[in-house]
């Protein structure tokens, strides 16, 4: 796969492939390495594999005047694998895992781009969202989250007579 040979033996990588378009990382089996978050990465940690997770749930967060709505795009995982919580203080809590696929012995793997293991993002929601009303829904692998907002209350304008 890679032009430049591994060093460490690294059983998917293939000198004679010119039309791959891997990158060598040095750094790629390292014990400290994740190769897709290297410089996320600390020696001995946990941490670095969770925030490379992290970095991969794409999520986005649009206001409405009626409410905050929230859409993951989370291919392949079925809405049981996926949690979202209101924790205390308006916290909002997208959590869940993608199972990674069973290696058989036969099978000789040329490419492994997808992500799997947990994954965990959280949003502080503002003051106007209603917390005990959040919907969740799941179609076609976007998760949508809607939290719906307290109505604006507008400044009542009373109108003063001027005397003399």
């Amino acid at each position: 796969m890679s032009i430049i040979p591994s060093f460490f033996g690294n059983p998917r990588s293939n000198v004679f492939d010119p039309f791959s378009l891997d990158v060598w990382d040095p750094f790629q089996n390292f014990p400290f390495s994740d190769a897709s978050s290297s410089a996320l990465s600390f020696p001995g940690s946990e941490i670095s594999k969770e925030t490379s997770q992290l970095a991969n749930t794409r999520i986005d967060w649009k206001e409405t005047p009626e409410a905050h709505v929230f859409r993951a795009d989370l291919p392949g995982i079925k809405k049981e694998e996926v949690k979202v919580e209101v924790e205390e203080g308006r916290v909002l809590q997208i959590s869940g895992e993608r199972s990674r696929e069973k290696e058989e012995k036969n099978d000789k793997w040329h490419r492994v781009e997808r992500s799997s293991g947990k994954f965990l993002r959280r949003f502080r929601l503002p003051e106007n969202a209603k917390v005990n009303e959040v919907k969740a829904s799941m179609e076609n692998g976007v998760l949508t989250v809607n939290v719906p907002k307290f109505e604006e209350k507008k400044p009542e304008i009373k109108s003063v007579q001027i005397s003399g």
